[in-house]
């Protein structure tokens, strides 16, 4: 397997409809690229997350993303390694990882996050 399809475990709630769409979407695109993504639903696996190396409160507020050398990818990093894997979303993985954009993203979606928790800003 190519570094490019090296397996990548990705963490997600599975209990979140939104999270669960984005899933299927990307699926959808990545065609044949996904299958070397394995979703894992991190609803009721505190320890077993824990034992992977991720914090579950931090599970549920970011993505994140296990390479297969072990490393841990989290949100806007993990974001970049799960879009450049397929064709049609290297482009927006390019697109986020710019220094204005990024931080700007990365405010946005933790903004997003924690309206979805039902969290105080």
């Amino acid at each position: 397997m190519s570094k490019s399809q090296s397996k990548l475990i990705v963490f997600y709630d599975g209990s979140c409809p939104v999270c669960v769409r984005d899933r299927r979407w990307y699926e959808k695109l990545a065609g044949r690229t996904g299958d070397s993504v394995e979703w894992l639903d991190i609803t009721g696996r505190d320890e077993e997350l824990r034992q992977q190396g991720v914090d579950p409160y931090k599970a549920l507020r970011e993505l994140h993303v296990k390479d297969d050398q072990g490393g841990i990818h989290r949100e806007m990093d993990a974001y970049i390694l799960l879009m450049s894997r397929v064709f049609l979303l290297k482009p927006l993985a390019w697109l986020i990882s710019l220094p204005l954009i990024r931080p700007t993203l990365a405010r946005l979606y933790h903004s997003w996050v924690g309206r979805r928790l039902g969290e105080r800003a």
